[in-house]
């Protein structure tokens, strides 16, 4: 599994998602600072990664574009800081491991997960 984690999230992600046995790179690494999600999103499908946001548009692009793949993990929490989030992400990646290599949009907080499969 590859995560492409967006802009708004900390580059503090790959290692830790590294430490997991999860391949990341850090948008910054790739592109431009302010490139559109379109971008995101279609560097994410050529390359098979799965995008990691706190932007909500991710979830509306997939929808408009009936896109079946990149996967996407959206979360919607005010704390979007690695000691926050670390322990509730880890293991719903691992979890769903299958389903994202498949095509999905979860969208975590701290309470649940919500999984829908692509096309929306």
């Amino acid at each position: 599994m590859r995560i492409l984690i967006d802009m708004n999230l900390s580059p503090e992600w790959v290692e830790v998602m590294q430490e997991s046995g999860i391949s990341a790179v850090h948008w910054s690494t790739i592109g431009k600072y302010d490139a559109p999600d379109v971008l995101l999103i279609q560097w994410a499908k050529e390359h098979d990664y799965i995008v990691f946001s706190h932007d909500l548009d991710f979830g509306t692009a997939l929808a408009l574009t009936r896109a079946d793949k990149p996967s996407v993990i959206q979360v919607r929490t005010q704390d979007v800081t690695v000691s926050h989030l670390k322990n509730i992400l880890i293991p719903v990646l691992q979890r769903y491991e299958e389903v994202l290599q498949k095509g999905a949009l979860i969208i975590i907080d701290e309470t649940s997960q919500r999984i829908r499969i692509l096309p929306l």
